[in-house]
Parts: structure tokens; sequence; C-alpha cells
């Protein structure tokens, strides 16, 4: 039989996270700012192999997630990949990934955040981008349980409005003669394709958020990998509908431009699903920001912890038990590069740097077990996150 202290190890925060608050971390995390904003750049890389992309970025996610789940799962404490790599393989590797994942994933809350901002205000984005980010912050500090009840409504709220945008383009498509804008989306290179497969990445890479959550969450063991092979699941089947709308669309209205839901939303249905995917998009940034600076404040928070970062990043607030000096460099890390980057850069940004995250992830886990079928999956995504990585930093450069 085994006790509750096994199912529950000693823990520095409170363990107030069940499998259904693990699922809306992670749902959170993955269906936010890159089901709203990726699919543009993507088709820009990909073309006509959009598709293949979205496969590619997959099953590169699959093999994180297996990796990650089962560390997680072995070494249920906060840090994620940090904290693997830093008990698996040395203090060096620890600490880059923890960085990684400190920049990777700040990148991606300045994405949130600026999302939030063209929706809500283009002219002033910046200026909403940074109310929205001290808005998070204030939830978070307030503690993860509560985070978690606001990230479930609007996880409810966003999946609703895609699943009705979905209907109403085919049934509007069907029906429809192609547009005289219309243009066949031309095939891509290789590389090309790689390299979107890295932007696409970012809006599957939100399951790092449950294994970051290690301390908070009850029986983790057994917790964390339902947890992420539920979540990933779930957007998978999401993303998979929209990837192949927006090829659709493509072909059959032209250019999406920056907006392409919005855009595929106005062809479809009028100005009421117009205002009802423009909310939706507010809501889910909104979720994923939430979710960032809790993940990133808790890296920041084990770091600080271990002496890899400043001290006083490690300590707690009393009443909700949450990080906060790790949440607020978070939070202040987003503002800077909203103040400074754009909405591509972000996403490319943050698509390299949570692939180097994850590659030390499959080194550790290579490092803890023998067994082949763990290594086959390790291997193969140690490998698959490196070259992805270094070609969209390459395509990112040189386009």
């Amino acid at each position: 039989m085994v006790s509750s202290s096994d199912e529950n190890p000693p823990s520095r925060l409170t363990r107030a996270l069940g499998l259904p608050g693990a699922i809306v971390i992670g749902v959170g995390a993955m269906l936010g700012t890159g089901v709203f904003a990726v699919w543009t750049p993507a088709l820009n890389y990909a073309g006509s192999s959009l598709l293949i992309a979205l496969a590619i970025a997959a099953v590169i996610a699959s093999l994180n997630a297996a990796s990650t789940a089962r560390l997680a799962a072995a070494i249920p404490v906060s840090g994620g990949a940090y904290a693997y790599g830093t008990e698996v393989i040395n203090r060096a590797a620890g600490v880059m990934a923890g960085y990684a994942f400190v920049v990777g994933k700040s990148a991606s809350a300045a994405a949130a955040a600026l999302t939030i901002g063209f929706y809500v205000w283009p002219d002033n984005a910046r200026i909403i981008a940074l109310i929205a980010i001290a808005v998070a912050l204030l939830l978070d500090l307030r503690g993860i349980h509560r985070s978690v009840r606001v990230t479930a409504v609007l996880i409810f709220l966003v999946i609703l409005t895609l699943a009705g945008l979905i209907a109403t383009w085919w049934m509007v498509a069907e029906r429809t003669p192609v547009s005289a804008l219309s243009m066949p989306l031309p095939a891509s290179s290789g590389w090309a394709v790689i390299g979107a497969a890295g932007l696409l990445f970012v809006a599957f890479a939100g399951y790092a958020r449950i294994t970051v959550l290690g301390e908070e969450v009850r029986n983790p063991s057994r917790t964390i990998p339902r947890a992420v092979a539920w979540s990933f699941a779930i957007v998978l089947i999401i993303y998979v509908g929209i990837g192949t709308m927006v090829v659709s669309a493509r072909t059959n209205l032209g250019d999406l431009a920056d907006a392409p839901l919005e855009t595929i939303a106005r062809a479809s249905g009028g100005t009421a699903l117009v205002i009802a995917v423009s909310i939706a998009a507010v809501l889910a940034a909104g979720a994923v920001l939430l979710s960032l600076i809790a993940g990133v404040g808790r890296t920041l928070f084990a770091m600080g912890a271990a002496g890899d970062a400043p001290r006083v990043l490690a300590r707690v607030g009393v009443s909700a038990a949450t990080p906060y000096f790790g949440s607020m460099v978070a939070s202040a890390l987003a503002a800077v590069l909203v103040l400074i980057g754009g909405l591509g850069t972000a996403l490319a940004v943050s698509g390299a740097s949570i692939l180097i995250y994850y590659s030390i992830a499959h080194l550790a886990a290579w490092i803890r077990w023998r067994s082949w079928s763990v290594r086959i999956i390790a291997g193969c995504g140690f490998g698959g996150c490196i070259v992805i990585a270094a070609t969209l930093v390459v395509i990112s450069i040189t386009t």
C-alpha cells in the first residue's frame, strides 16, 4: 500500500492541485497565444505544408511530454527541467535549462500580453499588454488555486468559441464559391517547414507548466503524467481542426492578415462571430499569461532556493504560499520584452529557447533510465529539439 507521504512528498509550497486543476493549467497554457497568433507566420514559412509542420510540432511535443512527465513523476519538485538537469546531469545543465525556460516563457508571456493588446486596442497594444501583465501578476499573487479557477472559466469559453468558428466556417465554405482573392498555397522547402514547426511548437509547449508546479500538485507521481497526457490530447484535437480550417480559408480567402481567426470569422458569420472570436482571443491569451507568470515565477523560485539565482526569489507569501518575488520578476521580464520586441520575434525567441530547455530534459531522461524504450524517446526528442531550434534561429535571422 502506498502511504500518503509517498503520494504527497514534502513540499515547500501548498499542494492544492488535483488532476482537474493540473489539466486546466496545461490546457490554459497551450490553448492561448499560439492558437490565435501563430498561424499566419507559420503559413508564411510552411505554405501548403502547414499540416505537415503541425504534425512535426505535435510529434516533438509528444516526445517532450513523455520525457518530462516521466521525470516530473520521479522528481516531483518545482523547477521542471532545471531541477531534472541539476539532479541527473550537473548543475551547469540545470542552470542552462532554467534560464532557457525563463527567457522562452517570458517571451511567450510578452506574446500573450501583446495578443491581448492587439485585440483590445491595436493602436495602444503595448499599453494594454502592460496592464494585462499587471493583472495576471495580481491574480497569481493571490495563490495558484484561485488562478486555476479563473483559467478554467476562460478555457471553457474559448473552446466553445473555437468550436463554433470551425463549424461555421465549414458550413459557409461548402455553399460559397471560391473567392476571387483566393490563392493556392505554395509549397515550401523542407527547412522552412521545420522552421514553421518550431513556431507551431510554441502552441503546444504549455504542458511544461504542469511539471514546474511539482510541489503544488497532490499525488504528483500519478497526477502529473495523467494531466500532461490529457491536456496534450485535448489541445491536439483542437489544433488539427483549426489547422485544417486555416489552410482551407487561406486557399479560399487569400491573405488572412495578422489575425487569421478574426478574418475567418468575418468571412463566416459577420459581426457577432468576429466579436466572439476577439473576446475569445483576449480570454485565451489571458489564461496563458496567468499560467506563464506562475510557471516562470516557480522556476525562479526553485533556482533562487538552490543558489542559482538571487536568494530573494525563493521567498514565498505567508497567506497564499506563493513565490511572489519570482512572479514579480517574471512579470517584469515579460514587460521588458513587450516594450522592446514584436509578436513575431517573441514567438521565435520562445520557440528556440523552450526547445533548448526540452533538449536538456531529454538528456536527463537518457542518463537516468537505461531502458531502451525510454532512451529511444529521449534520443529522438533530443535530436528533434536541437534541429528545430537551430533551424528556427537561422530562418528567423535570414528572412
